[in-house]
């Protein structure tokens, strides 16, 4: 069994989990960490027993051992350097979305992974949902017909949201709708997007802070084929289980239909101090005990087989460039107030690059 050594760049709530997974992987032999909170980098560091803990990811670099990161830093503007960094130092790289925040720096990181034979992968966990994947296999394989169209409506909790905006000003397209446009994307392949519609509704978001943050957006997009999808995205519901994400998809084709709850409604506790509440109903997942409840660790693992074994990745970069191309042409349309077509102008020279 060939043995990697792995570094994590950003040890919060995912990195966290990216950094205990890989721990008990045996995959791995050494695990390097790198946080800028000095009492977190102590909690993980003992957690995961890190041959080396840092407050500087750059120290992590200089450690040639390293085959493979995962970078899990924020705010999100970091991603584009860091990723550049390790990538030029020719180690495989495992990026949270976003790819990038310019069309021209993921074109950049995409072109050194593939000069290099690097595996590069961005972290749209939801593909690693059972639900998710279920979807996909009925879209793909007859089961639905051809398809016709699709909707999704994933909210989250305010606290999670305010915790999002407060360290960067992306859009609910970017942060949130971002997991369900890769999604149907994915299932519609080999299907391109070409025109993009969008609005945003403000509310208890920007009425408790005061900043221009929208509470929702809601994204249409129509695709070459014909097909046309519905994303609703938010991050305003009122306070509930820690970190709550609910979803609900509906998959149209000409033969079926498919429904999906992912709405964590089949999990509720109640108690005199809390009320009800729904556990393990957050999207990266949770550790329970000696179990994992979730679709993060499942894609952890993707990438370290990846890595070690030189597999494919499941999320392809230029995959994540398309994705961050339809919501930035969502934020365009909603500030425009019309459609907005695609490509975009900036991504003309790649996908003639690309040919």
């Amino acid at each position: 069994m060939k043995q990697i050594n792995v570094g994590i760049i950003g040890t919060g709530w995912c990195g966290g989990i990216r950094a205990e997974t890989c721990a008990a992987n045996p995959l791995v032999r050494n695990l390097h960490l790198a946080e800028t909170r000095p009492e977190r980098l102590a909690e993980v560091a003992k957690a995961t027993n890190a041959r080396t803990a840092t407050a500087d990811y750059r120290d992590l670099l200089k450690i040639g051992e390293i085959d493979a990161y995962y970078i899990s830093a924020t705010p999100e503007h970091l991603h584009y350097p860091m990723a550049k960094e390790c990538l030029l130092a020719g180690k495989h790289v495992f990026l949270e979305k976003p790819i990038a925040l310019e069309l021209h720096e993921a074109d950049e990181l995409i072109a050194i992974a593939r000069k290099n034979a690097l595996k590069f992968t961005i972290g749209y966990s939801q593909r690693f949902n059972p639900k998710f994947a279920y979807v996909r296999k009925c879209a793909t394989d007859g089961t639905l017909g051809k398809p016709v169209s699709a909707l999704v409506s994933r909210h989250i909790g305010r606290s999670l949201g305010k915790k999002i905006t407060g360290r960067s000003k992306l859009s609910p397209a970017a942060m949130e709708a971002t997991h369900d446009l890769d999604f149907v994307l994915w299932c519609l392949e080999p299907a391109k997007p070409v025109r993009v519609y969008s609005q945003v509704n403000y509310g208890a978001m920007k009425a408790a802070s005061g900043a221009d943050v929208p509470d929702t957006q809601y994204v249409t997009v129509t695709m070459d084929s014909g097909v046309s999808f519905v994303i609703g995205a938010g991050w305003s519901l009122p306070p509930a289980y820690p970190n709550f994400a609910m979803t609900w998809i509906e998959f149209v084709g000409t033969e079926g239909a498919l429904i999906i709850d992912d709405t964590h409604r089949d999990s509720m506790l109640t108690t005199v101090q809390k009320g009800i509440v729904h556990p393990m109903s957050s999207m990266p997942g949770e550790f329970v005990d000696h179990a994992y409840a979730g679709p993060m660790k499942a894609e952890t693992i993707h990438f370290l087989e990846a890595a070690a074994f030189d597999r494919p990745v499941l999320v392809t970069p230029e995959q994540a460039r398309q994705v961050m191309e339809v919501y930035i042409a969502a934020d365009i349309s909603a500030e425009r107030n019309e459609p907005v077509s695609l490509p975009l102008p900036e991504s003309r020279a790649f996908a003639a690059a690309a040919r």
